[in-house]
């Protein structure tokens, strides 16, 4: 029996043995945190809108596309593991994205179009955060807010149909 249990508690350490590593730790750490506060921001947006997709929504969004990068460069998979993984999530985000559109009965009534392009940027976004680069992903962040909060009262101002 005592083979048994090393051999559980010999797996149990080879599973956790990426713990090891206190910059290993750090940098993901501090990748996760910074995808979740910038998707955190933009849902913080769109729920003071009104829109659908909210701080929980755009947190989770950001949160899982930096952890699906930071997953395969921790098993030192390369570009083309990578690019791969970033294919899969744009595409994946798209069908999200997808449900928060609603077309009306009239044609040109649909709304939600705003929602989806920002749940897809919000992803955009966390893939960066989760490649370390910090500075792109709130560049970007700082951007998608101007354009939530400026583009909507400059429409209103020239009297230009406001999009979602």
């Amino acid at each position: 029996m005592s083979t048994l249990s090393q051999t559980i508690s010999q797996t149990a350490l080879d599973e956790l043995s990426g713990f090891s590593d206190p910059e290993q730790i750090t940098r993901t750490l501090m990748r996760l945190v910074i995808a979740a506060l910038l998707g955190g921001l933009l849902g913080y947006q769109r729920e003071q809108s009104g829109k659908a997709a909210g701080v929980r929504t755009h947190m989770l969004v950001a949160v899982g596309a930096a952890l699906l990068v930071i997953a395969p460069e921790q098993l030192g998979h390369g570009g083309d593991a990578l690019s791969r993984v970033i294919q899969g999530i744009v595409t994946g985000i798209g069908f999200l994205g997808a449900g928060t559109i609603i077309k009306g009965s009239s044609v040109g009534d649909v709304k939600g179009l705003t929602t989806a392009a920002g749940i897809w940027l919000t992803a955009a976004i966390g893939v960066a955060a989760g490649l370390g680069h910090a500075f792109s992903a709130t560049a970007c962040t700082l951007l998608t807010l101007s354009i939530f909060f400026f583009i909507p009262r400059l429409l209103k101002q020239g009297g230009t149909r406001n999009e979602e």
